[in-house]
């Protein structure tokens, strides 16, 4: 139930107010005759909305909106005056208040609207707080999840550039990493935190549409353009925006891009004047940008701007330490929401999981988890229960014999793509689903053959 609470000195007010508003039964009503007694009963009950008198026996009424709003920020205080006290109430809503209705009330619809609206205002901001600490809890760097050394390290550094003043971050590592994961992850753990995350991936824009995406358009600019609009880097104005799989832009939205990015000023598509932002930007790659600069696929001058921080996040084959503790937790989650209670993996399900080479990393795990789970109908996931790659023989899986030369990491993975493609009958669908990535990444990756 939402509580009310009518701090005013005059009785007829406050049991008004108790009789109108409490008439539905939703909301309680508390009065109170002094400013002392509405801040020690504010204590007490803890109210959403508070109706207050400007005008006290004890003091005056914006010092108790100040020290009501500085105790409890998230209460609307609506402010009660009498004829010829507008001016009040004016500096009283510059203090904090939330609106304000003169006395005596000529329209008691008027006093109901009002605090409804104020109530509304009070549960939305509460649901926006709510949300806010969940995103930071799920995004804590505390909450990536493995016991490798590697892990433990990219944690610690994660922590110490979230909380740093870094600029430009770049993230490397393969798909299916956690790239977004870390980029999440240092701006929750930011003093950017209550500002906008903003994320575009720059493989999924067009070249005509970049700038616009990005930098915004003025009204006019263009034959769509009915009314302007802020791009995302405008959008992302003290929070940080990240730019994933940055190595897909074309090179003509770099050149555009790379003035942004060197001073922290845009113009609008059709615009005149230049709007400066301070904003932190991550990108993430999952190709090596040096390579795509030798290639002559990116600028030399951007990459270097964006390499000012490197991270980067290993492999899962590189990181085996980590597959067993994630694995168990992406059987927790999985079990939450199917609403399941499967205990764990045998010992040999185990085994497998740790020998398999991981092609699609953290997300192919995650995905065969979630399947493994809503399939499974015993205590613990079995071998037989794994899908065609970890049925291979061990040789299949293990590294090469001595007598054979060693191979790169590249061959190896090249390889069991092509043994998981004979394997569905060269059905990329269920190859891209087998692998855990997408459609488009195992064209590329086939295409590289």
């Amino acid at each position: 139930m939402d509580n009310i609470l009518v701090i005013d000195d005059e009785r007829n007010i406050r049991a008004l107010c108790a009789r109108v508003l409490a008439q539905d039964g939703l909301v309680e009503v508390h009065g109170a005759e002094t400013g002392k007694e509405g801040l020690q009963m504010a204590e007490e009950v803890g109210p959403d909305v508070v109706l207050l008198d400007l005008r006290l026996p004890d003091t005056d009424g914006i010092d108790v909106l100040k020290v009501l709003k500085g105790r409890h920020p998230e209460i609307a205080v609506i402010i009660i005056t009498g004829y010829g006290q507008v001016q009040s109430a004016v500096e009283a809503m510059k203090a904090g208040a939330a609106d304000y209705l003169e006395k005596p009330f000529e329209h008691l619809d008027k006093l109901k609207l009002a605090v409804v609206r104020a109530l509304e205002e009070v549960r939305a901001r509460r649901e926006i707080q709510r949300l806010h600490q969940l995103q930071e809890k799920q995004n804590r760097v505390d909450e990536l999840v493995g016991d490798s050394e590697s892990t433990r390290v990219l944690r610690e550094l994660i922590g110490k550039l979230a909380r740093s003043e870094a600029q430009t971050i770049l993230i490397h590592g393969e798909s299916g990493t956690g790239k977004e994961l870390v980029a999440r992850g240092l701006h929750y753990q930011s003093s950017r935190r209550d500002f906008p995350f903003m994320e575009v991936n720059c493989a999924a824009i067009t070249d005509t549409l970049f700038e616009s995406e990005l930098f915004g358009h003025e009204r006019g600019a263009f034959t769509d353009a009915k009314t302007a609009k802020k791009g995302l880097m405008e959008l992302a104005d003290r929070g940080t925006l990240f730019l994933d799989e940055v190595s897909e832009m074309s090179l003509n939205s770099q050149a555009k891009f790379l003035r942004c990015l060197q001073e922290r000023v845009l113009r609008r598509v059709g615009g005149t004047r230049d709007i400066r932002v301070d904003l932190r930007i991550i990108a993430a790659s999952n190709r090596p940008l040096e390579a795509r600069v030798k290639e002559g696929l990116f600028r030399e001058d951007l990459f270097y701007r964006l390499n000012v921080i490197p991270i980067y996040i290993p492999s899962l084959r590189e990181r085996k330490d980590d597959i067993l503790p994630l694995a168990r937790h992406f059987l927790r989650e999985s079990n939450f929401r199917s609403h399941k209670a499967i205990k764990g993996f045998t010992p040999e399900a185990e085994r497998l999981l740790v020998v398999y080479g991981w092609p699609g990393n953290v997300r192919e795990l995650r995905n065969l988890i979630e399947r493994l789970v809503i399939l499974g109908a015993s205590e613990f996931i079995e071998p037989k229960e794994l899908p065609l790659p970890f049925a291979a023989p061990a040789a299949e899986v293990t590294l090469p014999e001595a007598s054979q030369a060693p191979r790169t990491l590249a061959e190896v993975e090249r390889a069991h793509i092509n043994q998981v493609m004979q394997r569905v009958e060269m059905n990329k669908s269920k190859a891209a689903k087998i692998l855990g990535i997408s459609r488009q990444t195992l064209r590329k990756k086939l295409m590289e053959e």
